[in-house]
């Protein structure tokens, strides 16, 4: 199925999406892109149906043809704080701010938003499959957090945040039994299943 380019008939309109809610360490990423509506790839696809291969050629691409793009981190210690549903919501917010071009309407991949700035906006269940720049956005969310996870894996390489990028795998799970937690994973999450409970 080939994406559409736009949902409304507004110029400027910015695609969002998110990465890493599900993980039990590391940010949640998000990012916004504006797309020329010449643009066209038809590699381009929701970056969970893409190899990490294929994300990384399609990220270059994405920054040089987009018309504009952001993306932002938001730390544990945010998630913690405000729930991982405001943490998702309000990256994709910052993400839309940082914008150098202001865009006329927002598409939202999923079903959970909140207004900013009085632009109008669209949530859509599997957007980042239907839409492109929600997909470009999603693959930007994705790739910038890998990223990111790969740096951090440096400093606790225990955890092998490289491979698994912080999700629950049962090598991550059982990296958190043996040698507790870092300050890079959430404390509000279930970290280990119930019988395998730690003491935070």
């Amino acid at each position: 199925m080939s994406l559409k380019s736009s949902f409304s008939n507004f110029k400027l309109e910015c695609g969002t999406d998110e990465a890493g809610r599900g993980c039990l360490a590391g940010p949640v990423t998000a990012a916004a892109v504006i797309l020329p509506e010449s643009f066209t790839n038809n590699l381009l696809n929701d970056s969970k149906q893409l190899s990490e291969k294929k994300r990384n050629m399609l990220k270059p691409i994405i920054i040089k043809e987009a018309m504009s793009y952001a993306y932002t981190h938001v730390f544990p210690e945010e998630i913690d704080s405000i729930n991982i549903l405001n943490a998702s919501i309000l990256a994709m917010h910052k993400s839309i701010e940082s914008l150098k071009t202001t865009p006329k309407f927002i598409i939202v991949d999923g079903n959970k938003f909140k207004p900013i700035n009085n632009i109008p906006f669209e949530t859509i269940i599997k957007g980042d499959g239907k839409y492109m720049s929600i997909a470009a956005a999603s693959v930007l969310a994705k790739t910038f957090r890998d990223q990111y996870m790969e740096q951090i894996h440096e400093e606790f390489p225990m955890y092998n945040w490289k491979q698994n990028k912080g999700y629950p795998t049962k090598e991550h799970r059982a990296a958190i039994k043996k040698f507790g937690i870092t300050k890079y994973h959430r404390k509000s999450f279930r970290l280990l299943p119930e019988q395998l409970k730690l003491d935070l």
